[in-house]
């Protein structure tokens, strides 16, 4: 294994308050890794510290086994993408392009060759000689990103780089950048609060919040086999559902949970010993887990619920219904909002009174310190 680059107990203070803590993180050689997390968990504190934009207050970072920490940018090896694409509006695109090289000092050749083989790589051959203006929010990432390509750098820094273009816009350049990754075998470090960039893009994410690394791995292992509450109600959207649930009896490898509107469930738990019959706990089932049932099915987990709003998302439905008496956890606590995606177009209307019911085997618990507790999903490598 070869390491791109190795991050040891980073932490950085503003002002006395922490907001990267202790984050260590090993990046390997080619690895395409995505940093994810809310507004304010230091994804992009931690990327401009990476960069050398940041100082950090303490800990070591290397880059291929060179210490790096107390270097000036320009001197780690790396090249920044920027979410506002800080192109220089007076400049070609191909003066855009070259300008770091031109910076360094490079024969008027090299630059030259290295623009071009950007520019054929992104498909901007045609427009080298436009201005900024004159180009399309696309175009104009495509000679950030080209900018980047020409200094050859050890790892490529992006944060948050499509954030300001269209939803289809976006979605031709994740795949052109994750072309662009297969392209180059660059190690690529990626920022975005978009987690279906984060899915469909990283080798690996690394999922952030207030300032510590909750949990790194690859995009299906942390979907269906979080770590933490947090990380399973980060990832997936629809979110998953919470309910407030309560241990009444602890074997060897399973727990029986009662949640209000349900009967006892069995559910099978990694570790046991932080359970013990009458602990807080809570029930997690993912959106598409839940299923209708006829209203005289006798499934063991079935419960009642009405309608309040639909979704037609075309190849999917998404059903926010009112499931009273269960009780949901998350920013509307103390409600029982759940939500219901469904594969097929549905023609359930607000006001229609439905079952729904789920697999036990697809839910997941969480003791009240936030730790999952029960079993990985079953097939999942």
């Amino acid at each position: 294994m070869t390491l791109s680059l190795q991050l040891h107990q980073i932490e950085k203070n503003f002002h006395g308050v922490p907001v990267l803590r202790g984050i260590s993180l090993d990046v390997e050689e080619g690895e395409f890794v995505v940093m994810v997390g809310p507004s304010g968990c230091g994804k992009s504190t931690l990327l401009r510290a990476i960069a050398g934009l940041d100082t950090v207050s303490s800990g070591r970072m290397t880059i291929k086994g060179r210490d790096v920490t107390q270097l000036e940018p320009v001197e780690r090896g790396i090249a920044m993408v920027f979410q506002s694409y800080a192109l220089y509006p007076h400049m070609t695109v191909a003066e855009n392009m070259g300008f770091g090289l031109r910076m360094a000092r490079r024969p008027p050749a090299e630059v030259d060759q290295a623009v071009k083989r950007a520019a054929e790589i992104l498909r901007i051959t045609d427009q080298l000689h436009k201005k900024p203006k004159q180009l399309s929010g696309g175009q104009r990432q495509r000679v950030a990103i080209g900018r980047a390509i020409t200094r050859s750098p050890e790892i490529f820094l992006f944060d948050e780089p499509l954030s300001n273009l269209d939803a289809a816009l976006r979605t031709q350049m994740r795949v052109e950048l994750s072309t662009l990754h297969a392209a180059l075998g660059a190690t690529m470090i990626y920022v975005t609060h978009d987690q279906v960039e984060a899915m469909t893009m990283a080798t690996r994410i690394v999922v952030l919040n207030a300032g510590l690394v909750e949990q790194v791995g690859t995009p299906l292992a942390l979907y269906h086999q979080p770590a933490n509450r947090f990380v399973a109600g980060f990832l997936g959207s629809p979110r998953m559902n919470f309910f407030a649930a309560e241990v009444q009896a602890v074997g060897e490898a399973h727990a029986v949970v009662a949640t209000p509107g349900l009967p006892p469930l069995a559910v099978g738990v990694a570790d046991a010993t932080e359970l013990k019959p009458g602990a807080a706990v809570t029930l997690g089932i993912r959106p598409e887990k839940l299923r209708i049932v006829a209203a005289d099915s006798n499934d063991g987990t079935g419960f009642p619920a009405q309608v309040r709003l639909v979704e037609q998302l075309g190849r999917e439905t998404v059903l926010y219904a009112d499931a009273s008496p269960l009780q949901t956890q998350g920013s509307d606590s103390g409600t029982s909002n759940v939500t219901v995606q469904l594969s097929a177009m549905s023609r359930r209307v607000p006001g229609d009174a439905i079952r729904l019911a789920f697999d036990p085997a697809d839910a997941y618990l969480f003791a009240a310190s936030g730790k999952t507790i029960s079993v990985a999903a079953p097939g999942v490598a």
